[in-house]
C-alpha cells in the first residue's frame, strides 16, 4: 500500500531509545533581543492546543511500565526545560489552565528548537528546525490507551494513578466513558492518518494534518463530529522550518499558499497551526441560515499566539559558532551574489529584497519567491485535495474576497481550512471584547481611532478584511510545482535541505542529483566542513531513503535545485563558508 516512503529504521526499536544529549550544552547567539527570560517564555507560553487531560499523561505508561513522562519524552528527541513551570516536561510542552482543568499542552516551540551534536558540545538553536520523531509519540499515545481500554489490569491502574486510592464503581465509570470519548477521535486520526514506514526524525506532514484534524475530526453534523471519509494517509512529509525572519516574509508554508507578513496574517498562521496540533474547534450553525458559530468551545489562546509571534519577531538567526575564512568569505560572497545561470543563489531567489506591502506591517517585508526548481511535487497533491463540509455546508464571510462564496457540500480543504480561520479571527472581539486584539491595534490602528470604540471596532473589521482578503490561494491545475525561496540566514543550523529534508547536506546539495546520498541518517550530530547532517548518527536516529528523479512525486525525491553543481571545488568550498557567515 505505501509505496516510495521513505525507510526507516526500526521504530520500535527508537521508541525504546532515550536521546542522550553530549555532555555540554551551549546556546547559539541569536542577538542582543533574544534574551534567556525571552527563551523560557517561548518555551512553554500557552497557545490553546489541548491534547488530553493533564491527569492522564502523568498516569500514561508504556508497555515496559514506566510512565510517558519520566524520561522528559526524550527518547522521541524532545529537549530538557529547566525553567519549565512543571518539572519534568520538555520544551514545547506545558500544563495548560482552562476552566479549573489542567491539559497536557504543546506550543511551537515544540517544534522549532533545534540541538546538534558537534565535539561533545550540544549547541541549542531556537527556532530551529527540531530533531524529533513526533509520529512515534503520535503512535504510542495510541497504543497505550488501546491497551487501557481492552486490559482491565491496565485499566485499573491507570484510574488508581489519575484519580488516586482506590477509586469508587461510579468513578472508573466516569473515567472510562470520558477516555472513550476523547480516544474515539485520536485513534481514528492516527489511524487513518499515520504512514507506515512513519515520517522519522525532523519529518512530518503537517499540511494534511491540519487538514485531517480540521475536516475529519471537528465538522462533522454527528454529536462525534467525525468524518472518516475526510481524512487521508499524510504522506507528503516535509522537515520543518526555521523561524527566525518568518514574520517578515511575504509568503510562507512550502508551497507559499497563505499570505504572510504583518500581525494579522501572522495570527491566522498561529491559528491554522494550533487547530493542527490539538487546538478544540467546533463550529455550530446558528439560529441564522448558514451562519456559524466559530468559536463555540474554542481553546484559542488568543493572548498567547499574538505574544509567541512577539517573541519570534526577536529570535534572530544564529551565529556560526566557530571559526571561519575570512578570505573563503569574501570569496563566497561574490559567488553567492553571481547570476544564477553562473552559479549564484541571491538574484531572484534568496536575496534580502522587499516583499509586498501588507496592511499592518509598515516596516516592510522580505520578497519569498515562489520557484518551480525540479523538486518534489507531492505536497500539491495535498493542497488539490476536496473533502465534505460538514456543518461548514453554505458558510461563507460575506465582506471578505475569497470566503464570500457559500461552501459546496464537497469542496476544496483548503477553503474549508480558510473559512475556519478567517472566521475564528472575525469573530474573536465578539466572544472576548475589541482588547483581545489590543496589540494588533497598537500596531495597526490610529491613536483616533483607538479613542472611539465604534471606530476601532469598524477599523478592525476593515483591516482584517484587508489582510484576509488573499490569505489562503487554491493551487492552480497545472504541471508547476513552486515553494519558497527564503533568504538564507541561519541555513547552516537548518539541515536536512529542500523542503522535504531530502538532502543531508549543503555540501551534497551542491551535487548533481545522481551524486546525493540516495540514503542518509537523521539525527543530532553535526558535520561542520558539509555543513549539515553527520554521516554517522548516535541512537536517536532515523534511516532516511531518498527518491530520484524517476519519482519526483513520491514525497521523497532529492530531485531539483541544482544551481552550483557546476562550480568547481574551490568554488564551492568558499560558497558553503558564505553560507556558513550568514
Amino acid at each position: 500500500m505505501f509505496t516510495s516512503r521513505p525507510f526507516f529504521a526500526s521504530l520500535a526499536a527508537l521508541a525504546m531509545t532515550a536521546h542522550v544529549s553530549a555532555a555540554e550544552l551551549k546556546y547559539a547567539d541569536q542577538g542582543v533581543k533574544w534574551t534567556q527570560a525571552s527563551r523560557t517564555e517561548f518555551y512553554s507560553l500557552d497557545q490553546g492546543a489541548r491534547i488530553m487531560p493533564f491527569a492522564w499523561i502523568k498516569a500514561l505508561r508504556h508497555p515496559d511500565g514506566a510512565r510517558f513522562l519520566a524520561d522528559g519524552l526524550g527518547r522521541y528527541g524532545y529537549l530538557p526545560n529547566p525553567d519549565s513551570e512543571t518539572p519534568g516536561l520538555p520544551v514545547g510542552f506545558l500544563s495548560a489552565s482552562e476552566n479549573s482543568a489542567q491539559y497536557f499542552s504543546m506550543t511551537c516551540s515544540a517544534c522549532h528548537t533545534r540541538q546538534i551534536d558537534v565535539g561533545g558540545v550540544s549547541w541549542r538553536i531556537d527556532g530551529g528546525p527540531a530533531l524529533v520523531d513526533f509520529q512515534s509519540l503520535l503512535n504510542d499515545i495510541d497504543l497505550a490507551f488501546k491497551k487501557i481500554l481492552s486490559d482491565d489490569a491496565a485499566f485499573k491502574q491507570f484510574a488508581q494513578d489519575v484519580l488516586g486510592g482506590d477509586p469508587t464503581p461510579r468513578e472508573l465509570q466516569h473515567l472510562r466513558r470520558d477516555v472513550d470519548v476523547w480516544f474515539a477521535p485520536y485513534d481514528t486520526i492516527v489511524r487513518k492518518s499515520l504512514p507506515s514506514p512513519g515520517w522519522g526524525v525532523g519529518r512530518l506532514d503537517a499540511v494534511s494534518m491540519i487538514f485531517n484534524r480540521v475536516a475529519g475530526l471537528d465538522i462533522g453534523a454527528t454529536h462525534s463530529r467525525i468524518i472518516e471519509n475526510n481524512i487521508t494517509w499524510a504522506d507528503a512529509a516535509v522537515r520543518y522550518p526555521f523561524l527566525w525572519n518568518a514574520p517578515i516574509q511575504d509568503f510562507t508554508q512550502w508551497p507559499g499558499f497563505a499570505e504572510n507578513g504583518d500581525d494579522i496574517l501572522g495570527l491566522a498562521r498561529n491559528v491554522g497551526e494550533v487547530y493542527g496540533v490539538f487546538g478544540v474547534y467546533r463550529p455550530k450553525q446558528t439560529i441564522l441560515p448558514n451562519v456559524i458559530d466559530y468559536l463555540n468551545d474554542s481553546s484559542l489562546n488568543y493572548p498567547g499566539l499574538m505574544r509567541l509571534e512577539t517573541l519570534i519577531k526577536q529570535i534572530a538567526p544564529p551565529k556560526w559558532p566557530w571559526s571561519l575564512d575570512q578570505a573563503l568569505v569574501s570569496k563566497g560572497a561574490e559567488i553567492f551574489n553571481r547570476d544564477p545561470k553562473n552559479g549564484g543563489c541571491a538574484k531572484g531567489c534568496h536575496e534580502i529584497a522587499k516583499g509586498a506591502p501588507r496592511v499592518c506591517n509598515f516596516q516592510g517585508t522580505w520578497r519569498t519567491p515562489l520557484e518551480d526548481v525540479g523538486t518534489d511535487s507531492r505536497e500539491y497533491q495535498v493542497l488539490a485535495r476536496e473533502a465534505e463540509t460538514g456543518v461548514l455546508n453554505g458558510a461563507r464571510i460575506a465582506f471578505i474576497p475569497g470566503v464570500d462564496k457559500p461552501l459546496k457540500p464537497k469542496d476544496k480543504i483548503i477553503s474549508i481550512l480558510g473559512l475556519s480561520v478567517i472566521g475564528s479571527i472575525i469573530e474573536a472581539p465578539l466572544h472576548f471584547g475589541l482588547d483581545v486584539f489590543q496589540p494588533i491595534l497598537d500596531d495597526c490602528l490610529p491613536a483616533a481611532a483607538q479613542a472611539s470604540p465604534e471606530s476601532a471596532k469598524l477599523l478592525v473589521r476593515n483591516k482584517l478584511a484587508a489582510a484576509l482578503k488573499n490569505l489562503y490561494t487554491k493551487p492552480a491545475a497545472q504541471p508547476s510545482f513552486k515553494y519558497e525561496s527564503r533568504v538564507m540566514q541561519g541555513i547552516w543550523a537548518a539541515a536536512p535541505y529542500l523542503h522535504n529534508g531530502s538532502v543531508p547536506t549543503l555540501a551534497d546539495l551542491l551535487k548533481p542529483v545522481a551524486e546525493r546520498p540516495a540514503s542518509f541518517k537523521v539525527g543530532t550530530a553535526y558535520d561542520v566542513e558539509s555543513v549539515g547532517l553527520a554521516k554517522e548518527q548516535g541512537a536517536f536516529s532515523t534511516l532516511y531513503t531518498a527518491d530520484d528523479c524517476a519519482k519526483r512525486d513520491s514525497g521523497n525525491s532529492r530531485c531539483g535545485h541544482t544551481f552550483g553543481v557546476n562550480l568547481t571545488p574551490d568554488e564551492k568550498k568558499a560558497l558553503l563558508e558564505y553560507l556558513k557567515s550568514l
